[in-house]
């Protein structure tokens, strides 16, 4: 059974699809773009800053469908800047401690709303 996941924590859906989606004892997650929840503003002039957007934003819509950091298998990356990865690594980083997801990170012409920065995530439930 299929279970759609939504949360207010994160940024809503601009297109036609879920923030997630819970299927058995996996949770897939849209990507997600760099929204400063606080202020509902993408944020595009802060590497820093949009990495950290995104992933409390994945982390909200895990923790919106019973699971955390701790319990992501798989992150997918995308950028527009690879000269950002030592950048991005620092801060992504900053969100484990062992645990260590597997993961990939790629250089994209363009991401949607002019965005310099997308992650989405696979997750097991706790």
């Amino acid at each position: 059974m299929i279970k759609l996941i939504n949360t207010e924590k994160a940024p809503g859906a601009v297109g036609p699809y879920s923030q997630g989606v819970e299927i058995g004892n996996l949770i897939y997650t849209s990507g997600q773009l760099p929204i400063d929840m606080s202020t509902n503003k993408l944020i595009i002039d802060d590497i820093k800053q949009a990495t950290k957007a995104s992933m409390d934003n994945l982390k909200a819509i895990l923790e919106e469908a019973g699971s955390d950091l701790d319990h992501l298998v798989k992150t997918t990356i995308f950028v527009t800047d690879i000269n950002d990865f030592e950048t991005i690594n620092e801060i992504y980083a900053s969100y484990f401690e062992e645990h260590k997801p597997a993961r990939s990170l790629v250089e994209v012409s363009k991401l949607p709303k002019g965005a310099n920065i997308e992650i989405e995530g696979i997750a097991s439930k706790k």
